[in-house]
């Protein structure tokens, strides 16, 4: 009895390192398929390579846009990257391959346009009218720019890039231009703990 108790006891870590085997033996089988090595060149699926194993160059703007061609309303665009000496990709068999971007979708507005009205004529609501907001725009035309306060905050507010064109689309401004990155905050923002939020015991008693 106590012979087969030391028997099992001993095939317990047998059968751990044997699966243990079988486990790494996959890994490598599933590894050498993902990237394969043939006289010194790495096949491998391009999408998964990291910074600094491709080089992206030709963002091929478009100049009526002043994005990447083909940007979508969804904020992305594929450009042509070439990876790094050495790595072939599996999906096109050569050294180049399609990366998505995020770009800045565009349908037309101005930046230098909508400006220029709100500065001109902002106070008869044209440059709203330009943007979309046709109700604004009328309300404007009718009390003449809100007696000139709501033309002279326009002008703060289009110049800022604060308001952009009604439909959701950004201005046409030059790609490597004075383009403003406007950040918003709503509930699903990880907000980073900070020091003076932790309120002390001490501080607690002189409340």
């Amino acid at each position: 009895m106590q012979d087969s108790l030391t028997h099992q006891h001993h095939r317990g870590p047998r059968r751990w390192y044997t699966l243990g085997l079988v486990v790494v033996v996959v890994l490598a089988v599933v590894g050498l398929a993902e990237c394969v090595s043939v006289g010194g060149e790495y096949y491998t699926n391009c999408s998964s390579l990291l910074p600094g194993q491709y080089l992206c160059t030709d963002y091929s703007i478009d100049p009526l846009t002043q994005q990447p061609r083909g940007c979508t309303k969804t904020g992305r665009a594929k450009i042509i990257c070439n990876s790094a000496p050495g790595i072939i990709c599996t999906e096109t068999n050569n050294g180049t391959f399609e990366r998505e971007i995020p770009c800045k979708y565009t349908n037309g507005y101005s930046y230098e346009t909508a400006l220029i009205l709100s500065v001109f004529l902002g106070m008869f609501g044209v440059d709203r009218i330009y943007l979309g907001y046709y109700a604004i725009g009328l309300a404007k035309f009718c009390t003449l720019g809100f007696l000139f306060l709501g033309q002279l905050i326009d002008i703060i507010l289009i110049a800022t890039q604060t308001v952009g064109p009604a439909d959701g689309s950004h201005y046409v401004i030059s790609y490597f231009g004075a383009g403003i990155e406007v950040i918003r905050m709503d509930n699903m923002t990880y907000r980073m703990p900070q020091e003076d939020w932790v309120m002390t015991a001490a501080q607690n008693k002189e409340l």
